[in-house]
Formats: C-alpha cells, sequence, structure tokens
C-alpha cells in the first residue's frame, strides 16, 4: 500500500444529471441503464476544474476529529487536515503509474447508509434496555446499546444536513464524472414504522417533512419531564426537586434549552440532485432491527402506552433469549413493566416487507419505486438489478424475517444470484476452481447490501446462506469486483483474494461505510474506473455532513441542529472514543483499491 493523492483524469458526461431537475436526472439515470452506454470522458480541463470543486466538499480537504474531553469526559469537534486517496493493492500488483492519464470512469455514485430515521416518542421503542450496555453492566456486548441515543431526535436533521453534502459534491472528487445514482443500504429507519419510511422518502424527495408524532403540540419520550428518569438526557435541565441527569452530571452533556420543540418544528427538505435507491435492512424489517413483527407489536407501536422500565423481579436472561426467538410471551412481558400514557398515533403502523416496497412507489422522487421494480411489488422480495453501462448492480435483501439483527439470504436469492453472475460471466470458476465457460456477455458486477460478508451469520430458520458460502460463490466469478453494505456503523474496507493458484487473480473488494445516526455520521461516493493498463480502481471518498463544527448555544435550524447529533454521537458514553472509533483506519476512508481487470474493457 501507498499513500499518495491520485490524479485522475476521468471524466464528465455528455450531459449532466444536476440542475436540470428530477425528470432530467432521473432521464439520465434511465439512459445509463442501457448495455451499451459509453464510459465518461472529458476534456482535460473540464475534469480538472470538476475534480477540484467536488474535493473542496469532502474530506480529501477538510475532516472533523474530537477534541480533547473536558469536564465529565465530552468532547467538542474540531476541524482536521484532509486526507489524500491510500492506494491499496492487497488484490493486485502495482499498477501503472501513468494510469491517471488514461484512466475511464465507467460508474459513480453516492452511498448513505444507517440513516435510522427515527420516531423517537413511539411507544415501540425500547429505550429503558440500553442502560444493560452501559460500562460494568453484566450484560455488556449484547448488542443493547441501540435502543437509546441522545441524539436520536434529531435523526432527520442529519439526513436533511446529509442530502446537502451529498448535493455540493454532484461530482466524482477522483475523476469529475457526475454522480449517477446515490444508494441507500438499509437501516433507512429504525423501527419499520410507517411515518419513519415516510420521512425517510420524504427527505430524499425534497418536500416538507414534520418529524413529529402523537401529540403534535409537544414531545412525548424519555427526554421530556413527564416520566423523568435519571439515565436519559433531558435537554430542558433538571425538573425542580430532581437530582441531575447522569449525561450532565456525569458525562458533561449540555443544556439546550427548548430542542424539544426545536427538534418537532417542520422544514422543507432540500432533496437529492441524483436518482436514489433503496436496500432493505433490518430495522427495516424487525422490530428494533432484531424482532419479527407480529399484532402485538403493531398494537403497542400504535397505542398510548410507553414502557419506561423492565418489570420488577424479572429474569432478564431468560426475558431476552424469549425476545430474540420471538415468543410473545416474552415480548407482552417485556411491555408490562412500569408505564405512562402517551397519545396514540396509527401513522407508527409496523409494515411489512411488501407495504416497505409498494410505499416506495408514492413517490415526488426518482425512479420510481427507488430500484424496486414491479415484480418486487408482486413477490414481495427485496432483491432487484439494474445496469449503469457495462456495470451490473445487483441489489441483495440479506434480512432474515424470521428475527435476529444480522443477516443471511434464502436459498431462492441464491439461485438468481448465480443465475445473474453466469449470465454476465463469459467465464467463471467450478466449485473444483477450474475454469469454465459460463454467459455470452462480460460485465463487471457491483453488489449492494445492508449486511457485510461478517455479519452474515443469521441461520434462523431453514435453508439460509451465511457469509462465507456467498463470499466463496463470489470470488468464482472474476467479474465480481466490488460489495458495498453497511450494518456495522463503521468505515471498513476489506480485499478477499482467490485462493492462491487460482487461474484468475485477484478477488473483490467489500466498501463498508459508517451510520448516519452514530459517529461519525458519514457517507461516501464511490467511483469504478477502468485504468486500461489491465486493472481498475474503486476510488472511495467519505463525505461529512454539511453542519457547521459547533452547533452554537440555541440549536434551532437543521443544520444546527444536525451539528448537535454529530457532537453527542462522539460522547457516547458506552464507546468512548478513541478506544473504538467508528471511522475505521486511514486504510477503510480515503482509499484507491486496485483490481486485476477481468476482462479486456471495450471503451
Amino acid at each position: 500500500m501507498k499513500d499518495e493523492e491520485a490524479e485522475s483524469d476521468g471524466a464528465l458526461s455528455r450531459r449532466t444529471l444536476l440542475g436540470a431537475g428530477a425528470g432530467a436526472a432521473g432521464a439520465a439515470f434511465l439512459a445509463s441503464t442501457a448495455s451499451g452506454a459509453p464510459a465518461e470522458s472529458a476534456t482535460a480541463s473540464a475534469t480538472a476544474k470538476a475534480k477540484h470543486a467536488a474535493r473542496g466538499t469532502t474530506t480529501l480537504r477538510r475532516t472533523i476529529v474530537y477534541g480533547e474531553p473536558g469536564a465529565g469526559g465530552y468532547r467538542l469537534l474540531n476541524s482536521g487536515p484532509g486526507e489524500p486517496y491510500l492506494v491499496r493493492d492487497d488484490l493486485s500488483g502495482r499498477a501503472d503509474t501513468g494510469r491517471s492519464h488514461r484512466r475511464r470512469t465507467l460508474v459513480a455514485f453516492g452511498h448513505l447508509t444507517d440513516q435510522h430515521i427515527i420516531d423517537a416518542q413511539s411507544p415501540a421503542r425500547t429505550e429503558f434496555l440500553d442502560r444493560l450496555d452501559d460500562p460494568g453492566s453484566p450484560f455488556a456486548g449484547l448488542g443493547l446499546s441501540g435502543a437509546y441515543r441522545a441524539q436520536e431526535m434529531l435523526s432527520a436533521q442529519v439526513a436533511e444536513s446529509m442530502v446537502q453534502a451529498m448535493n455540493r459534491v454532484r461530482r466524482g472528487p477522483a475523476t469529475g464524472a457526475p454522480l449517477r445514482f446515490t444508494m441507500c443500504t438499509g437501516d433507512n429507519v429504525d423501527n419499520m414504522q410507517y411515518n419513519e419510511l415516510r420521512w425517510q422518502i420524504d427527505l430524499l424527495d425534497g418536500v416538507r417533512i414534520r418529524p413529529d408524532s402523537g401529540d403534535l403540540t409537544k414531545w412525548e419520550g424519555v427526554a421530556d419531564w413527564e416520566s423523568y428518569d435519571v439515565h436519559y438526557w433531558h435537554p430542558d435541565g433538571t425538573p425542580p426537586g430532581q437530582a441531575d441527569d447522569l449525561r450532565r452530571a456525569n458525562s458533561g452533556f449540555p443544556t439546550v434549552p427548548g430542542l424539544l420543540d426545536a427538534a418537532r418544528r417542520p422544514f422543507r427538505a432540500t432533496g437529492l440532485r441524483t436518482p436514489w435507491l433503496s436496500t432493505f435492512g433490518n430495522h427495516d424489517g424487525l422490530v428494533q432491527g432484531t424482532v419479527a413483527a407480529s399484532d402485538l407489536t403493531d398494537a403497542i407501536a400504535t397505542g398510548n402506552i410507553k414502557i419506561t422500565d423492565l418489570p420488577p423481579g424479572v429474569d432478564l436472561i431468560a426475558l431476552l433469549l424469549g425476545i430474540l426467538a420471538g415468543d410473545p410471551a416474552a415480548i407482552q412481558l417485556l411491555f408490562s413493566g412500569p408505564r405512562r400514557i402517551v397519545t396514540a398515533d396509527p401513522a407508527r403502523r409496523q409494515l411489512s416487507r411488501a407495504e416497505t416496497i409498494a410505499e416506495h412507489f408514492r413517490t415526488s422522487g426518482w425512479p420510481r419505486g427507488h430500484g424496486y421494480t414491479r415484480q418486487n411489488l408482486r413477490t414481495g422480495n427485496a432483491y432487484y438489478a439494474f445496469d449503469q453501462g457495462q456495470v451490473r448492480c445487483l441489489v441483495l435483501d440479506s434480512v432474515n424475517q424470521n428475527g435476529g439483527s444480522d443477516g443471511s439470504l434464502d436459498s431462492d436469492q441464491l439461485t438468481w444470484l448465480t443465475d445473474e453472475l453466469t449470465a454476465g460471466s463469459r467465464h467463471h470458476l467450478d466449485e473444483t476452481g477450474k475454469l469454465v465457460r459460463g454467459g455470452r456477455h462480460d460485465r463487471l458486477f457491483v453488489l449492494f447490501s445492508h449486511h457485510t460478508i461478517g455479519t452474515m451469520t443469521n441461520n434462523t430458520g431453514p435453508g439460509r446462506v451465511l457469509g462465507p458460502q456467498l463470499r466463496d460463490l463470489l470470488l468464482r466469478f472474476p467479474n465480481v469486483v466490488l460489495w458495498v453494505n453497511g450494518h456495522t456503523h463503521r468505515n471498513n474496507v476489506t480485499p478477499f483474494r482467490r485462493p492462491a493458484g487460482s487461474p484468475v487473480p485477484g478477488g473483490f473488494w467489500e466498501v463498508n461505510t459508517a451510520a448516519h445516526i452514530d459517529w461519525p455520521q458519514q457517507a461516501r461516493v464511490v467511483e469504478l474506473v477502468d485504468n486500461r493498463d489491465g486493472t481498475l480502481s474503486v476510488f472511495g471518498t467519505i463525505v461529512d455532513h454539511a453542519a457547521p463544527l459547533r452547533p452554537g448555544r440555541h440549536p434551532r435550524s437543521p443544520l444546527e441542529l444536525a451539528a448537535l447529533s454529530r457532537e453527542l454521537s462522539v460522547n457516547d458514553w458506552q464507546h468512548r472514543v478513541p478506544s473504538r472509533d467508528a471511522r475505521g483506519g486511514i486504510e477503510d476512508r480515503n482509499v484507491e483499491l486496485l483490481i486485476p481487470a477481468p476482462f479486456a474493457s471495450r471503451f
């Protein structure tokens, strides 16, 4: 590996996606799905200007870093130096040093993941479980920390801030090529609720949203004073006669009067300038991303009773095992603890996979369905394919509807995936590692999913396909060059190499991007280019959302609120930085990833 700034030559489109509205952008997206669409080309001066403009809005120019801990360990955020591309040749010998003057862009796109648009007032949330993951708890590390975050009431504002940032990038920072689309790789919402999904779709489409539910005149959730509990952050301060909450008393969290009203305030979303597509994640299809929905969980979500603590004397181990198994008695017990009355809201109803797919057709954005097709509407399956020139994009549904936060595929989807790969590969490896003939045409394959290979461990139910089996299948097809995903809430880039002695060198790259809901609240731009020297490059460029470093004393605008969310996220008391920094290493952020070209490009 070598640290160097890429000096790529790649490319403006013959027509721009930007500045002509959703209709023109959608038309360009559909035109680019033709298998014969050319690679991007441009004059050197136009390319240089486009690259310079794009780089100025990414972490190539400036990063956001956390400062030294202050009172209670609370950290503010500071501006840091930009990070140039790190060239990684794990899967390939060093490419020609002159490649930057020859390369052509095959596709450039934006990557958003784990937005977790949250209805933080929902009765279906189980914030009281989060404290079981506090430092010193015997249950720490069981994955319960996602039940509550101090910043969760600001998820809509973070999404708006990220949309503005991606719109400013506009073009690939390495090549200058226009972004053809933006892919959301799952956990678009937090609790599979209708109102959360409408907020997410409307945020990306660019319409007016009101991130509020229940009683629209006040906040009804763990952050208010109605059922004051010191385990939660209360931005309005301490009620008379009560002790300070633990977040302000022990962790240095600020007092921000009026925040709960500001978080609920309607605003007009900007909307993505690119077409956007969607991938199904575990929080999109399971209650709190873990439990299969039922009539019981739907009644809780839409009802007027919010549980505030565990039932007294409960056997917690037995309860958690029962919940993970989807036992209705365990779920009933979980929601039988101390309670408060809140305002019921039918818009909190929980959606099936088929209903979630259908909702993507109720949109003012482009394309209609946001990747999902009429076939998905008919079958209820959430996997699909689309083309970008010579690149075939395969979108997987890695959610196990039987329950469990980690992923896997079903056997029908594995058959579909194998057929897709075979049809787009003139040659591939059989199960013994021998080279065999496949389809009539060669395509490059880019995969999208919510889960990573390492988190596809969920074998609940019959016939589930896990990460190792899927990895081995992909390594048999040299035309697979890239897999883009989320779920881990961490930036991570992993090479997967074919075994020594394989008749085909190389492998594929897995590019995993951090979440919007947790620190560092980042997205990524991905560019796939043909170096025209027998190698391909994948550029990955990290993007911070558009909010300022500091929220100010009285944050009210969406970007000010997003700035506060980012500051709160780095101060997660359960995962104090820098020991668990989800930014990943330098090798996981701004990167150029080299791959042997599996076939001669026709461009």
